[in-house]
C-alpha cells in the first residue's frame, strides 16, 4: 500500500500538539513544580559572560539550535533503509515520552542546582563514585558526539572522495577530451561514462568529472581505472560562505541587542535575519564567481575551520557570539523546516519507500554496525541510527550548560525544554519523509558506496531499486550524486524534490527553470544541513568547557573559574584538539555508529540522574516519567554495543591473522572498543549508584545538600 505524505505529516502535528498541550503541562506542575517567584541562576550570578538573562524566544532560538545537530537529520535519512515506518514511530512516541522529558526535567534541575552541568549534579545527589564516572563518561561522549557532528559538515561543505570498485571503466566520445591535471588527477569532459561490474552497471555524467587515479591505462574511447581510484568531488563554496557571513553578523546583533540599541530584540532580529538571507542568496552567486575558489575548502581545511571556529565562540562572552548566531541560525532552521511541512502538505508526495523493508531489516548497505562481520540489523540499530530526532543524551549537556545560565524565569523551561525537543522531533520526520519520497533506486545509488552494488544487486532487484535515475538529479543538481553516502546529499535532493513538486501544484515549469530552481534548493539544503550542525559544535565546545573546568578546578581553583581566562583557553584547546582528532582519525560509518552508541548512553546517564532527583525529592511517585525510558534505552543501546565490540573482536582477529595486518584498522578497531567498554562501564556504575539510592536507603534518610543551589521560596521544593 503506498500512502501520501500529507496526512501522515498532519498526524504528526497532532500528536505532538496533543502531547505539548497535556504531557508537559503535567510535568510542569506536578513534577518540575515550575514557580517564577523563585530567581533563576541568570539572576542571581549574572557576569554578562556565562550568565545573562535572556529573552525567552531569544534564548529558545540559542537551545534549539545548540541541539539540533546532524542527528535528527541525517539519523532518519539512513533509516529508511529499514522502511519509514519503524523510524516514524520511534521519532513520535520517542520524543514526546523520553527525549523532551530528558530535557524539561533536566533544564529544570540544572536551574535549581544554581546551573550547575549533568556531572556536578550527580556528584551531589549521587555521590563521588557517580560523579566521577558521569564526568568521565561525559567528557569522553561529547568529544565522540562534537567529532560525529563535525564529521557531517566535513561531509557537506568540504571536498570528498567517492571511492570507484576496482576495474572500473571510464568510456569516452571521439568528441570528448581528457586533461592530466597537475594534481595528478584526468578531468573528463561532459557526456562521459563509468561502467563497473563487469559492464552490467554504468552511470553516465551529463557534467565533467575529475577522478583521480595512480596510473590509468588507456585504449580508444576508454581508461581502465585502476584499484584505489576515486570520483574528485569539490566542495560548497555556496555553503561555505553563507556560514562564515554569519559570523560577523551575529557579531553586530550582540553589540546591537546589548551594546548599541540594548533591548530592541526585535530591530535586532529583523537586521540579523534580512542579512542572513542576503549571505543566502549573495552565496549562489560567489560561487560561480572565480572568488568562490576561495571557499572552496577541502575536508582538512573544513576541520581546521571549525576548529578555530568552536574555539573562539567558547572562549568569547556568551552574548557576543555565541546567542545571536544560534538565534540568527534558528531563523533559517525553523523557517526551512516550516517550509518543508507546508511543502509536504501541499505537494502531498508519495512514499515510495516501502512502509517496512523486510529485505533490509537483518542488514542492508546504508545501516551497519561499523564492523563488516555483524549487519546492522533494524533492532537495535535503529534506535542509535535515529537519535536527536527521538532521545538524545548531548541535549542533556545543554540543559545543564548554557540554557540554565540564561533563563530568565523558570516557566520558560517547559517551552524551551520541550518545546525545542518537539521541534527537533519534527526536523527529524520531515528528513524521514523527504528520503521516503525519493524513488528506491534512487535513493540507494546516493547512499551506497560503488563497491557494494554487486553484493546487493539481487536484493535491490527485489524491492525495485535496482534500477535509478540519477543521471536526472546529476543534471538538475549540476554534481555527481552517485556513491555520496553519509545520507547529507540524499536529505538535500529529498528536500529540493519536496520544493519542485510543492511548486508544481501552483504553477509549471520549464526545463530551463526546473534546473535553476533545482540546483538553487540542492545547494540551499547543503548549506543548510551544515549551520544547522555547526550551531551544535559551538555549543558543544562551551559545554565541553564548562565540564573540563570543574575538573581542573578539582586540581586548581583558579582554573575552574569561567571568567579566568588562561584557565578558559586551556580547557577550550583540549576540547577542540580532542573532537578534531576523532574527525580526521575515523571513518563516517564507524565515527557515527560510535556516536550513537554514545549519546543514546548519555541520555540513559541523565534519566538515572533525573530519577535520583525525583526520589530525593519526595516525588518517587512520578518516578515513572524518567525510569520507563531510561530502561528502554538502556537496553537498545546495550544490544547495540554487545554486538559492535563482538563485530570489533572479529575485524581484529582477522587483521591479526594476516602476515602484514593493517595496524591503522588495528589501532581504530582498538580505540573504539576501548571507548565503548569505558561507556558501558561509566554508564551502569551511575545506573548501579543510582538503584542503590533509590532502593537502597533507608526511607527516612536525608537526601544530600546539593551545592550551589538556589535558595528555596517558601512553600516549595528545592527539585
Amino acid at each position: 500500500m503506498i500512502l501520501s505524505a500529507m496526512p501522515i505529516m498532519i498526524a504528526v502535528l497532532c500528536l505532538m500538539a496533543i502531547a505539548y498541550r497535556y504531557y508537559s503541562a503535567f510535568l510542569a506542575a506536578k513534577v518540575a513544580t515550575l514557580n517564577d517567584a523563585r530567581r533563576t541562576p541568570a539572576e542571581v550570578y549574572n557576569d554578562g559572560q556565562n550568565f545573562h538573562p535572556t529573552n525567552k524566544w531569544v534564548l529558545f532560538g540559542h537551545h534549539f539550535a545548540a541541539i539540533s545537530g546532524a542527528g535528527p537529520l541525517i539519523g532518519p535519512v539512513l533509516a529508511a533503509q529499514f522502511g519509514y515506518l519503524p523510524g516514524l514511530l520511534w521519532i513520535v512516541i520517542g520524543v514526546c515520552l523520553a527525549g523532551a522529558v530528558q530535557d524539561f526535567l533536566v533544564l529544570a534541575i540544572s536551574i535549581r542546582r544554581g546551573g550547575k552541568s549533568l556531572a556536578h549534579i550527580a556528584y551531589d545527589d549521587m555521590g563521588k563514585l557517580a560523579g566521577w564516572a558521569a564526568i568521565l563518561a561525559i567528557l569522553f561522549i561529547l568529544i565522540i558526539a562534537l567529532a560525529g557532528l563535525g564529521r557531517v559538515v566535513v561531509n557537506a561543505l568540504g571536498g570528498s572522495a567517492v571511492p570507484i570498485p576496482p576495474g572500473s571503466k571510464q568510456v569516452y566520445s571521439a568528441n570528448s577530451t581528457v586533461a592530466a591535471l597537475p594534481s595528478g588527477a584526468l578531468r573528463f569532459s561532459p557526456g562521459s561514462d563509468l561502467l563497473w561490474n563487469d559492464g552490467k552497471s554504468r552511470v553516465h555524467f551529463s557534467e565533467g568529472i575529475t577522478i583521480r587515479a595512480k596510473s590509468a591505462p588507456s585504449a580508444a574511447g576508454s581508461i581502465t581505472l585502476p584499484a584505489g581510484s576515486t570520483i574528485v568531488v569539490p566542495g560548497s563554496p555556496w555553503g561555505t560562505f553563507t556560514i562564515a557571513c554569519t559570523i560577523p553578523i551575529a557579531l553586530f546583533v550582540g553589540l546591537y541587542m546589548y551594546k548599541i540599541r540594548r533591548g530592541r530584540v526585535v530591530e535586532a532580529s529583523l537586521i540579523g535575519g534580512a542579512l542572513t538571507l542576503l549571505a543566502t542568496f549573495a552565496g549562489g552567486w560567489i560561487a560561480g564567481h572565480p572568488i568562490g575558489a576561495y571557499f572552496n575548502l577541502t575536508a582538512r581545511q573544513v576541520v581546521w575551520a571549525m576548529a578555530i571556529y568552536g574555539f573562539v565562540a567558547s572562549v568569547l562572552p556568551v552574548w557576543l557570539l555565541l546567542t545571536p548566531r544560534d538565534y540568527l541560525s534558528s531563523f533559517l532552521k525553523i523557517g526551512t523546516i516550516i517550509a518543508l511541512v507546508l511543502g509536504t502538505i501541499i505537494a502531498n508526495p508519495k512514499m515510495q519507500a516501502p512502509m517496512y523493508n523486510s529485505v533490509f531489516a537483518s542488514g542492508g548497505p546504508v545501516v551497519g554496525s561499523g564492523s563488516a562481520a555483524v549487519p546492522g540489523r533494524i533492532f537495535p540499530f535503529l534506535f542509535i541510527t535515529i537519535m536527536c530526532g527521538a532521545i538524545s543524551g548531548f541535549h542533556s549537556l545543554v540543559s545543564s550548560g548554557t540554557t540554565p545560565k540564561m533563563i530568565r524565569r523558570e516557566s520558560d523551561a517547559r517551552t524551551i525544554g520541550y518545546g525545542a525537543m518537539l521541534m527537533e522531533g519534527l526536523v527529524g520526520v520531515v528528513a524521514m519523509i523527504a528520503a521516503a519520497t525519493l524513488p528506491p533506486g534512487d535513493y540507494y545509488a546516493m547512499n551506497m558506496d560503488l563497491a557494494k552494488g554487486p553484493a546487493y544487486h539481487e536484493k535491490l532487484s527485489w524491492i525495485g531499486a535496482d534500477i535509478d535515475h540519477l543521471n536526472v538529479f546529476d543534471d538538475y543538481t549540476q554534481e555527481s550524486l552517485r556513491g555520496r553516502s553519509g545520507g547529507a546529499v540524499t536529505l538535500a535532493v529529498g528536500m529540493a524534490n519536496i520544493f519542485q513538486q510543492a511548486v508544481n501544484r501552483f504553477a509549471a515549469t520549464g526545463a530551463d527553470a526546473m534546473r535553476t530552481m533545482w540546483k538553487y534548493w540542492y545547494h540551499f539544503a547543503i548549506m543548510f544541513e551544515a549551520l544547522f550542525i555547526l550551531t551544535t559544535i559551538d555549543a558543544g565546545t562551551r559545554i565541553g568547557r564548562f565540564l573540563l573546568q570543574e575538573v581542573l578546578g578539582l586540581l586548581s581553583p583558579k582554573l575552574g573559574r569561567p571568567d579566568w581566562w588562561p584557565g578558559a583557553i586551556l580547557s577550550t584547546f583540549l576540547i577542540v584538539a580532542g573532537w578534531a582528532y576523532f574527525i580526521n582519525a575515523q571513518s563516517f560509518a564507524a565515527i557515527w555508529t560510535m556516536f550513537g552508541i554514545a549519546n543514546q548512553m548519555l541520555a540513559v546517564i541523565a534519566l538515572a540522574v533525573v530519577t535520583v532527583v525525583l526520589v530525593h525529592e519526595g516525588k518517587r511517585r512520578y518516578l515513572w516519567v524518567s525510569a520507563a525510558p531510561m530502561h528502554f534505552v538502556a537496553t537498545t543501546t546495550t544490544t547495540a554495543a554487545v554486538e559492535m565490540l563482538v563485530g570489533h573482536q572479529i575485524t581484529l582477529t582477522t587483521q591479526l591473522a594476516k602476515s602484514s595486518p593493517d595496524y591503522a584498522v588495528v589501532t581504530s578497531v582498538l580505540i573504539s572498543a576501548g571507548l565503548i567498554v569505558g561507556m558501558l562501564v561509566c554508564t551502569y556504575t551511575i545506573a548501579g549508584v543510582g538503584i542503590w539510592r533509590i532502593w537502597g536507603n533507608p526511607s527516612d534518610q536525608e537526601p544530600p545538600v546539593p551545592t550551589g543551589a538556589i535558595p528555596e521560596v517558601e512553600g516549595e521544593g528545592a527539585f
